[in-house]
């Protein structure tokens, strides 16, 4: 039911986010902008997917490390069915992709919740760190005009760096309660979820889930410079991954479900300030989000229901036996 729900959402959004483009064409130069998307070839847009599919492989491995750092074992294939399985959900309010992943592993595995729900945490500290180091590192090679891009950095790996670290989060949670005083089993329940994630703070866990992501998201973001290259708006390589990693932790703090809405703004105004014209700047946007974002959703709609049948017949198997 909650596959359905999520799949349906991401159609209307999607329907959504396909009349907002359409609207940005009318308002623009339409024609200009239609000339720019159709010049983009088909293998040139396999290049883009298959960027894009590194960075979900990419990130798979990570959640992998994780899996592994928590104790159980799993086989690769089953990671990563329940990992593309999830973006299915990604448009849902509540980010239920991410919590429909650990109830898979639950059903797989027999662990109890408790021990499962720190991943989702340090999944999302793992992209913020990568993606706030990775914007620090195309600002300190050249990336310029992009203002507010070192704070944003700074302010993603100050905050992954509290979701990682233990004692930190339990000290921050604790002085929280003495403030406020209020709801204390929240409180008791951050400070079981502060004292879980210790196991993913040993030094190799930390590196290879840094690489892992940070090489998954660079991916996308030298897409997006290929993608503006062959649209006709040269800018140095470091400058389009700034633009589009500061476009995605932007969209993210919006708190809607993928970003949608923030990114895009985001994306298209940077570029506008980068001298890039409408005519390239909105497509450009509208097609790095469709072989990102929506191809990921895309693939998680197909393998759903395949990941849910053989998590299901898992529970099973682990009920009888």
């Amino acid at each position: 039911m909650v596959g359905v729900y999520g799949i349906k959402t991401s159609v209307v959004v999607f329907v959504v986010f396909l009349a907002s483009v359409g609207l940005a064409l009318w308002a623009a130069s339409g024609e200009d902008i239609l000339g720019q998307i159709a010049a983009v070839s088909a293998m040139q847009v396999g290049l883009l997917l298959a960027l894009s599919l590194a960075n979900y492989l990419f990130r798979a491995l990570r959640w992998q490390l994780y899996i592994g750092a928590l104790g159980l074992h799993l086989p690769p294939l089953t990671i990563f069915r329940h990992y593309f399985g999830g973006f299915a959900l990604t448009m849902t309010p509540a980010r239920m992709g991410e919590l429909v992943r650990l109830r898979w592993i639950a059903r797989e595995t027999g662990a109890r919740a408790e021990r499962l729900a720190p991943l989702i945490l340090v999944d999302r500290a793992g992209d913020l760190a990568s993606t706030g180091l990775l914007l620090a590192i195309a600002l300190a090679f050249g990336a310029t005009g992009l203002a507010g891009g070192l704070p944003v950095a700074a302010l993603a790996l100050i905050l992954a760096l509290i979701a990682t670290r233990p004692g930190l989060f339990r000290a921050l949670v604790v002085g929280a309660y003495r403030l406020c005083g209020l709801k204390p089993r929240w409180f008791v329940r951050a400070r079981r979820a502060a004292s879980a994630l210790a196991v993913f703070s040993a030094p190799r866990v930390v590196v290879l889930a840094l690489i892992l992501g940070g090489i998954g998201w660079m991916a996308e973001g030298y897409a997006f410079h290929l993608l503006l290259g062959w649209m006709g708006a040269d800018l140095p390589m470091w400058t389009a991954i700034s633009i589009f990693l500061f476009a995605m932790l932007t969209g993210g703090a919006t708190g809607m479900p993928g970003g949608v809405g923030g990114a895009e703004a985001a994306m298209v105004a940077l570029l506008a300030l980068q001298g890039v014209p409408l005519e390239v700047a909105i497509p450009a946007t509208a097609i790095i989000r469709v072989v990102t974002l929506w191809f990921a959703i895309g693939l998680g709609i197909v393998i759903f229901p395949f990941a849910e049948g053989l998590a299901t017949g898992a529970k099973n198997a682990l009920e009888n036996g």
